[in-house]
């Protein structure tokens, strides 16, 4: 088995909301977990703690429980590491206000019989079976709603974790249930990849390659060097601005099962 992990701040001067986690359970098998922490515009978001905060507290759980818990399915997981984080700061922070801190999840678990995937808003999971074809599993519900609905603070929040819009794991664990979930059998997965979407602009901003052609760059040059690839085209005053932030926070994990 190998595991290969890493994660870039889109800024020096703003801490790293992503979060990036990997273990190898004492049982056997492997977990990875990928959160992309959703950055508030500035104002009020009802709590004094921060995306930073959130996405340690969630990820950690979500590691925890994906290793300790092999009766629970991951989207139980998610509901639980949710509801247990939200009771972290319900007593101190407003949980009902729209822009409470959240994040996209990327979960992934294995053993010897079966791979479990779970994907819950716009971070990307990447299945490569052993013929070397690679399934993009994608939660598009974002991509799906056309821009000029997004245009406004107030229209977007009207949208978030609402029905017809998008859904993060924030403080609600119900929202667990509109997760992008499966399972394949163990002998029909090579490798997977977990990426935020930073790092998956390399093949859905950039148009550098195709999944199957990302997958290649991270077993060939690691995590670092997908996120070294998207930083330059990033840097290139030749092209145009990615949408949203020119860098974005970027996580990228890599296991050979």
């Amino acid at each position: 088995m190998r595991i290969d992990l890493a994660s870039a701040p889109g800024s020096p001067e703003r801490p790293n909301e992503d979060w990036l986690s990997a273990s190898i359970p004492a049982s056997g098998g492997g977990v990875l977990v990928a959160l992309d922490g959703v950055t508030p515009p500035p104002g009020e978001v009802g709590c004094r703690h921060g995306v930073p905060w959130f996405t340690a507290r969630l990820g950690g759980r979500l590691t925890e429980l994906s290793g300790s818990r092999r009766d629970m399915p991951l989207d139980l997981i998610l509901a639980e590491a949710i509801r247990a984080t939200a009771d972290a700061h319900r007593h101190t922070c407003d949980l009902s206000h729209v822009r409470t801190p959240q994040a996209t999840v990327v979960m992934v678990r294995w053993d010897g019989a079966y791979v479990e995937h779970l994907v819950l808003s716009d971070s990307v999971l990447l299945v490569e079976a052993p013929g070397g074809e690679v399934t993009a599993v994608l939660d598009d519900r974002l991509d799906r709603i056309p821009r000029e609905l997004l245009r406004t603070l107030a229209a977007a929040d009207a949208l978030r974790n609402a029905e017809g819009g998008f859904f993060t794991a924030a403080a609600d664990p119900a929202v667990a249930a509109r997760a992008v979930t499966g399972r394949s059998p163990r002998h029909e997965v090579r490798a997977v990849a977990a990426l935020t979407d930073g790092a998956s602009r390399w093949t859905d901003t950039f148009g550098e390659g195709d999944w199957a052609q990302c997958l290649a760059v991270l077993r060939k040059d690691g995590a670092e060097g997908l996120i070294g690839r998207v930083r330059a085209l990033e840097s290139d005053p030749d092209r145009p601005s990615a949408r949203g932030k020119r860098h974005d926070d970027a996580s990228a994990a890599y296991a050979e099962l």
